[in-house]
């Protein structure tokens, strides 16, 4: 008698030997228990990707499309300059500005193009494949080589709209506009940078400064030899069923819809809306088609190598593919006996919505750097008390890395949580816009005190420790107009604002840092201001706190494994995520200069680190090895992908270079 064979038996298979068998008296179907043969090409396919014993994932089979930022340019002008501008030469550029000014309704463009207080500038924005109408995005203005201004302080850019560009029949082509750009300018070159390097005053920067009025969308797409439209169906259905969302009337609508036979359209689940690349990553790792018994089985191999380090990444990954099914699986993640285990396991389960790995993740964040920015993103999407409590807590580690990225996680998961809320300062009357609005935060917490201001993403000031003062005597400015002082001695400060043609503005405060900021900010400082009010302080010992700029916790570093029996050789260098796919709460850097400085400064953090006995594989040796990337091209194979180290005789530098000076 043949040997009964239920692999890759479907269940078209089951329900025709079904009827067929009810037919049949007892002798026939003795000899009827093998399947009966099906000449359908349809079965045939079904067949072919059916999961067996390798699962089929989704992302063996696709690919995405249009995940690189797009880069927007325009053509613009800065107002407001203290006689630093000046008429540009003929151009392409100035050609365009002019046309520009006509459009807007100026009478005679050239008289403004000629004034000392204005400068032609070039201005650039990057726009994520997720961002969303209304969203804000950085702006970079610069002064063309060819141009005669010096100097872009205190200037403040005028609406300029933003567009993507390509080459069509060898000419440049305007595209289509994706956002409107405008705000006060802050510029690279503050305090004493100015003398040294007046190249940073030609450049600068618009934090927030554009607002997104189109949206991308995001695609996958089928590989040639797997385009269909029945597999594409498949593949929105099975996305549908773990990933969708409700209509405004209470109707289940899938987040992932085909449009061919070669592509889909995605929309981001709200859980992951500031972290899509871990979405796709999921997304990737759903199985293509799964009965239940095949599924038990893979889930007992997945809780296998969810204990084993050089596994257990991927197999958090298709844990969290499947769902809430899976949870139990990764509770027992989070005990295994490696951080690095712990670590995917916790990530995986916030993501699914249980804090169950919490402790995991503030561990993580805690003791290995490579691990902190996907810990801290994880921690913001928990809608949980304790989420709230632990990130406040961790905003009293003495890292500064760890507490401003605990502060920035705890603002995405709640802005509104009364520890952070902070205050709304620049706004100001007629200003529909907000654009020249900043906040201030003062957290009181019991760590070291710091003044943190960011450089990048949004304008803020975040004091650590409530109680901070500025140190007497004290003359410095904020902007052009306003002064700050305070005597030899004195236990108040002065602020005085004078300008041309309106009447003389005082006022007379404590010397705590924030009540400073305040007073500034009703005199009309803008954020440029204040931050030139805080690098001149330091600069001048005026301070006796730090001030940090952009201590975020970054993509793409290296996490060195502990050796084992495996790895016995050594430690093995493994890159957490990829370069700049930081989640959206601590974006990464897009200009390429700005990345390879912030990338040595973070080299530099590294090995000041390793000598904290609490900060877990972190070798004092430099690493001669390229590391191992963690992620390969897909999901079901791991690959190796090498990337260049940078030089090591280069000297750091870093954001403080805005500040006008090292640390």
């Amino acid at each position: 008698m043949n040997e009964f064979n239920s692999t890759g038996f479907t269940r078209r298979h089951w329900l025709q030997s079904a009827a067929i068998a009810a037919t049949m008296p007892a002798s026939v179907w003795a000899r009827t228990a093998a399947p009966v043969e099906i000449n359908d090409e349809e079965e045939d396919d079904d067949k072919k990707y059916q999961t067996k014993i390798e699962t089929h994932l989704i992302g063996d089979h696709t690919t995405f499309a249009g995940l690189e930022p797009i880069v927007l340019e325009g053509v613009g002008l800065v107002r407001g300059l203290a006689g630093t501008g000046g008429d540009p030469s003929p151009s392409h550029y100035r050609s365009l500005l002019m046309d520009d000014l006509k459009t807007q309704g100026f009478r005679n463009p050239n008289a403004i193009l000629q004034s000392p207080t204005t400068a032609l500038v070039i201005v650039r924005a990057y726009l994520s494949p997720t961002a969303k109408k209304g969203d804000r995005l950085d702006v970079e203005v610069r002064i063309p080589e060819s141009a005669n201004a010096t100097s872009l302080v205190g200037g403040e850019l005028m609406e300029v709209r933003l567009s993507d560009k390509a080459v069509v029949g060898g000419e440049l082509k305007k595209g289509w506009e994706y956002a409107i750009a405008r705000g006060p300018v802050l510029t690279a070159g503050l305090a004493a940078a100015s003398t040294t390097e007046p190249a940073l005053l030609r450049r600068g920067r618009v934090l927030s400064g554009a607002v997104v009025k189109k949206e991308r969308e995001l695609s996958l797409f089928l590989k040639n030899d797997f385009r269909s439209i029945r597999n594409a169906q498949r593949i929105a259905e099975s996305i549908g069923k773990r990933f969708h969302h409700f209509d405004e009337h209470g109707i289940k609508k899938p987040l992932a819809t085909a449009k061919t036979d070669q592509r889909l359209v995605l929309s981001v689940h709200p859980r992951y809306r500031d972290n899509f690349p871990r979405y796709l990553q999921v997304i990737r790792h759903m199985a293509f088609r799964e009965e239940p018994i095949q599924l038990r089985v893979r889930m007992n191999r997945l809780q296998h190598d969810l204990q084993v380090p050089e596994t257990a990444h991927s197999s958090a990954l298709q844990l969290e593919a499947i769902g809430n099914e899976a949870i139990p699986v990764l509770k027992k993640g989070i005990v295994a006996p490696t951080l690095e285990s712990r670590f995917h396991a916790a990530v995986a389960l916030a993501y699914l919505g249980d804090a169950s790995g919490l402790t995991a993740l503030v561990e993580s964040t805690q003791k290995e750097r490579a691990f902190r920015v996907f810990a801290l993103s994880a921690i913001s999407t928990l809608e949980d008390a304790e989420a709230h409590l632990a990130l406040r807590e961790l905003m009293n580690d003495p890292n500064d890395e760890t507490r401003y990225g605990a502060f920035r996680a705890l603002w995405t998961l709640d802005r509104n949580d009364p520890f952070i809320r902070g205050e709304r300062l620049g706004i100001r009357e007629n200003d529909e816009n907000y654009d020249n609005e900043y906040k201030l935060h003062v957290v009181r917490t019991s760590g070291p005190p710091l003044v943190h201001a960011t450089l990048r993403t949004r304008p803020e000031i975040v004091i650590f420790g409530a109680e901070q003062e500025f140190l007497a005597p004290m003359y410095v400015s904020a902007g052009k107009n306003i002064m700050v002082t305070a005597q030899p001695g004195a236990t108040t400060i002065s602020l005085a604002r004078f300008e041309v043609g309106k009447p003389d503005e005082r006022k007379e405060v404590s010397m705590k840092v924030a009540e400073v900021i305040r007073a500034a900010n009703e005199l009309g400082a803008t954020y440029p201001d204040i931050l030139q009010l805080l690098a001149d302080a330091s600069k001048q010992k005026n301070l006796s706190v730090p001030i940090a700029t952009d201590k975020l916790p970054a993509a793409g570093r290296v996490y060195y494994r502990p050796s084992t029996d495996a790895n016995a050789g050594g430690k093995r260098a493994v890159k957490i995520g990829r370069d700049q796919s930081s989640p959206g709460s601590f974006p990464a850097i897009q200009d390429p200069d700005e990345a390879a400085r912030q990338k040595e400064e973070s080299a530099r953090e590294a090995r000041e680190e390793q000598a904290d006995p609490s900060m877990a594989n972190v070798p004092v040796e430099p690493m001669n090895s390229e590391p191992q990337e963690m992620e390969g091209n897909s999901p079901s194979k791991s690959s190796k992908k090498k990337s260049k180290g940078s030089k090591n005789n280069e000297k750091s530098k870093s954001s403080w270079s805005w500040f006008g000076g090292k640390k």
